[in-house]
């Protein structure tokens, strides 16, 4: 794929003359389109307009069309054209059009995962270009678009929908390529403009001829006309085939044939062309349409055994016949239907000869290796060592920006190797990691079943049992990772380094299934390994999992300790940035500081985090990050950003097909709505869980039983809530309690005891000791325990005492909760009066942190006691409106009336640029707008609305 600028590409050189002033026919429906779309981006809206049409229909030329419309109109236009020899490129081509900083060639080049990089660094660079002006971006030939590419026009007309930017894609209809089609699927969801270019009826393909003859077509000529199906790039060629041969007569303005013995297929029209060329020609032309649309005249010379001099006639017989363009640094055919009719007229014998030669001569100069791939892909598969190892290097280069496309790929190449070649297995062993990465989890556990039912060796079963192993534990199916990681530990003679990361995995996988003492008999040596690692990955992995091992057994103080050295580690050493989930330092740590009496140190150690795995490109980490931030601004009773956070947890994992942490996301978002009132809304969260996750809520099944536990209490069903929670919360270890903040601890109990189930808050009490009889114990456990004390045994000072501990450590909901609590127990006592001071500061409390059903029942009991209430000062799910909005999202407002786009406002507000995304997604819902135009307007008009904001 190549950029390109329309205007100058457009033909003015030889091989071009006949299409320069030619008229645009039997298009004006479709151009009073594009207008449309243009008026609408002008007016601060985003569009996206797909072409589609048959090869020759003209989609190329309402492109040139639209091009030099838009530049007349003002507009910043990006065009690229796509080439078949794309198909296997990694990196973007709208990357290179947009010219990338060097910094984000260097964040690229340090992470196996560039598709997060890639986005951010194309979405930084179209909104900085649509502040200056509207922006239409022209991808030409979609079809065969290089797969980050095509993930980019997947992706990006949804991100930057409210921007000044036009998308237009060219598609052939016919196209079979899956990456293409689910572009296709995705814009059509998005509600872009379809213009399908049929055939044009015979009228309009009389006046192209008439166009190019500069007469009116005889009769005789016009029944011509009608045997290319309205098809007007034909029409052009047989038009030009008549004229090149002397054989259209004009008299009196009427163009008229000699004779009719031009042939009327095309491809006999471009043959009969191709003998009226001398040989040199004819052979440039075939080997170029073997090399592809456009081709390097050395590499043609190579092929041919000739120097590229000598061919200089050929060139130039080839140029004046207007079968090729020389405008460009290399030699193109003015049409891919040409090149496609000269190779089609080889021999398939000779073409597979041709592009394996293509292949070997391509490879020995140093092409890009997605070229050599796809000329051996045309010569019927790999033969020798040498096209595999070509190929397999494709592959790996393409897994970091399309690994689904890597994937394919790799299937296709292994395909016609011996079902027990090692390159076979390895291929395979690489496709089912890739898919891994992506939506299709169970294709890749299919393909690993399939490539397991073959006998392979103890080393290739082992390393593909561990790909297995790594894709069930990203999916949340720890039982399934283990049982794969136990059969490959079996196998024997297997290397250190191999079996040392099947133990370390293995041993993750017990702390994911909260089986601590599995994974401390699974560590016997394990651990003092790692630290004499000169790997820095491997130590800092070590020092997490002892982290991990001290925190499930109670012991925070150690864990804390042990997270922040790890997390200090990593920060020194660049190679430990790469970790999985949770085993990111930072990550971890904040996971322990929540449990801990330093919960307001978890939002700044994410915050930094985040920003750090965001510049550097670690797309796969990022909805980990999103919904780790979720999780503690819940602690701290921030609901509303927490939503945000959840939010843009699913929007990046939905852009980059990652399903792990959906379920802890949506389960946070369910108990969201659950405190605001909205129970339809968290219903639909947990459907959503159910429908997409799997096996993967079995990771976080805690969220996801006390979201289903607050929802059946919040409906009523109170049996039902105890019942969601006795999978869950029935042992009295404190390892499954710390997987859940602190503050959702009495919630459980109280759940309980309304359920009367009091085994499971007899549970969490036994956890809750446990916990506290640890000498590092945290003044946050000793004051939930008093809480849970309280609820158990109606114990007013107990309750009293969590409140106290309540003030001083930033969880308002929590203090809420015990300020209900202890005023109920007041209440029920008959001292009113003491009552309503602790109902009054838990109505205040929920309303500030946006929990509206909880101030709704707050305010229900005062005024039973004959208090008047007011509304709440905190509402933002009301009526939309200016009053709707957050703190959150009114800071955002001036920073976009004084022009900053979404990255500058991330880096003002230091916050990630996902996280903005979704407010100004909440800020257009609210306000009813769709464009930051409307919302710049909308600011100015509230009189002094931004002013108020900053």
């Amino acid at each position: 794929m190549r950029s390109t600028n329309a205007v100058g590409d457009r033909p003015g050189g030889r091989g071009s003359q006949v299409m320069t002033g030619l008229r645009l026919r039997g298009r004006d429906r479709e151009m009073a389109a594009v207008r449309e779309a243009l008026d609408a981006v002008r007016g601060g809206r985003g569009a996206c307009v797909v072409v589609e049409g048959a090869a020759g229909v003209g989609k190329s030329r309402l492109l040139a069309e639209l091009d030099e419309m838009a530049r007349r109109s003002g507009f910043d236009v990006v065009s690229v054209r796509a080439d078949e020899l794309d198909q296997y490129a990694a990196g973007a081509a709208l990357q290179s059009a947009l010219q990338s900083s060097g910094g984000s060639e260097r964040a690229a080049a340090a992470t196996d995962d560039q598709r997060l990089w890639l986005l951010d660094g194309i979405t930084d660079a179209l909104e900085d270009r649509a502040q200056r002006a509207p922006v239409a971006v022209l991808v030409d030939d979609a079809q065969w678009a290089d797969p980050a590419t095509l993930l980019v026009l997947r992706t990006l007309p949804r991100r930057l929908a409210a921007s000044r930017i036009l998308w237009v894609l060219a598609v052939r209809s016919e196209t079979e390529r899956p990456t293409v089609a689910r572009v296709r699927e995705d814009l059509e969801r998005l509600g872009a403009r379809w213009l399908t270019l049929g055939p044009l009826p015979q009228q309009e393909l009389q006046h192209i001829a008439a166009d190019v003859l500069g007469a009116k077509p005889s009769p005789g000529l016009a029944r011509l006309l009608r045997g290319v199906a309205g098809n007007p790039f034909l029409a052009i060629e047989l038009v030009r085939a008549f004229a090149d041969a002397d054989t259209v007569k004009v008299e009196a303005g009427v163009a008229s044939l000699l004779h009719d013995g031009i042939p009327v297929g095309f491809r006999r029209s471009v043959a009969a062309r191709l003998d009226r060329l001398p040989e040199d020609a004819v052979r440039l032309l075939q080997i170029g349409s073997v090399l592809g649309r456009e081709f390097d005249l050395g590499t043609a010379a190579r092929m041919l055994g000739r120097q590229a001099g000598s061919l200089l006639s050929g060139v130039e017989a080839a140029l004046n016949a207007g079968l090729l363009s020389g405008d460009g640094p290399r030699l193109a055919f003015r049409h891919d239907l040409m090149r496609q009719a000269v190779h089609e007229n080889l021999a398939p014998a000779v073409l597979t000869a041709l592009h394996r030669e293509a292949a070997d001569i391509l490879r020995g100069i140093g092409a890009r290796s997605a070229e050599v791939a796809w000329h051996v892909v045309m010569s019927g598969g790999p033969v020798d060592d040498d096209a595999v190892t070509t190929l397999t290097t494709t592959v790996r280069e393409l897994s970091s920006s399309a690994p689904d496309a890597a994937a394919d790929l790799a299937q296709q190449i292994a395909g016609p190797l011996p079902p027990y070649d090692r390159r076979r297995i390895a291929l395979l062993t690489d496709a089912a990691e890739y898919l891994g990465r992506t939506r299709r989890v169970h294709q890749a556990l299919d393909l690993v079943d399939a490539t397991l039912s073959d006998r392979l060796e103890p080393l290739q079963e082992a390393r593909l049992r561990l790909v297995a192993a790594e894709i069930h534990q990203a999916a949340g199916d720890d039982a399934a990772a283990m049982t794969h990681l136990q059969q490959a530990l079996a196998l024997p003679g297997l290397p250190a380094d191999l079996r040392v990361r099947l133990l370390k995995t293995k041993a993750t996988g017990h702390v994911y299934l909260g089986d601590i003492t599995a994974a401390e008999k699974t560590d016997i040596g394990l651990v003092e390994a790692s630290y004499r690692s000169k790997d820095p990955a491997v130590v800092v992995s070590a020092m997490v999992f002892q982290s991990q091992t001290f925190f499930y057994r109670g012991r925070l103080a150690g864990a804390l300790e042990l997270a922040e050295k790890a997390t200090a580690r990593a920060g020194m050493e660049s190679g430990a940035l790469h970790l999985r989930p949770p085993r990111i330092p930072a990550l971890w740590l904040a996971t322990v500081l929540t449990a801990t009496d330093r919960l307001a140190d978890t939002e700044r150690v994410l915050r930094e985090g985040q920003r750090e795995a965001e510049a550097l490109g670690l797309g796969w980490s990022l909805p980990h990050w999103h919904a780790s931030r979720a999780c503690a601004l819940f602690e701290l009773g921030a609901l509303d950003d927490a939503a945000v956070e959840a939010e843009s947890s699913l929007m990046v994992a939905d852009e980059l097909e990652i399903t792990q942490p959906t379920p802890q996301a949506r389960s946070v978002l369910a108990l969201v709505e659950i405190r605001r009132g909205d129970l339809a809304k968290a219903r639909d969260h947990l459907r959503a869980v159910e429908a997409g996750s799997g096996t993967s809520t079995q990771r976080y099944g805690l969220w996801v039983s006390l979201a289903r536990a607050c929802l059946a209490d919040a409906e009523g069903r109170e049996a039902a809530a105890a019942a969601a929670l006795g999978a869950s919360f029935t042992d009295a270890e404190p390892a499954r309690l710390l997987a859940m903040p602190p503050s959702h601890w009495p919630g459980i109990v109280r759940m309980a005891l309304r359920g009367e189930d009091p085994s499971i808050a007899r549970a969490v009490s036994g956890a809750l000791r446990t916990l506290a009889e640890q000498q590092d114990s945290q003044q946050i456990i000793g004051t939930v325990r008093a809480h849970v004390d309280g609820l158990l045994h109606s114990d007013r000072g107990a309750l009293a005492s969590a409140v106290t501990g309540y003030r001083s450590s930033g969880r308002r909901l929590a203090l809420a909760a015990a300020c209900e609590d202890l005023g109920d127990l007041v209440a029920e006592s008959g001292d009113i009066t003491s009552a309503i001071p602790y109902f009054d500061e838990a109505g205040e409390l929920a309303a500030a942190s946006g929990a509206l059903r909880d101030h709704e029942r707050i305010m229900w009991r005062l005024r039973q006691f004959g208090v008047r209430t007011g509304a709440p000062r905190h509402h933002t799910t009301g009526a939309p409106g200016w009053e709707s909005l957050t703190e959150s999202e009114r800071k955002l407002i001036p920073l976009v009336v004084d022009g900053l786009t979404n990255r500058a406002i991330a880096d003002r507000l230091y916050v990630s640029v996902h996280t903005v995304n979704t407010h100004m997604k909440h800020i257009f819902t609210k306000l009813g707008i769709n464009t930051r135009v409307e919302l710049t307007r909308l600011a100015i008009e509230q009189g002094g609305i931004a002013d108020r904001a900053r």
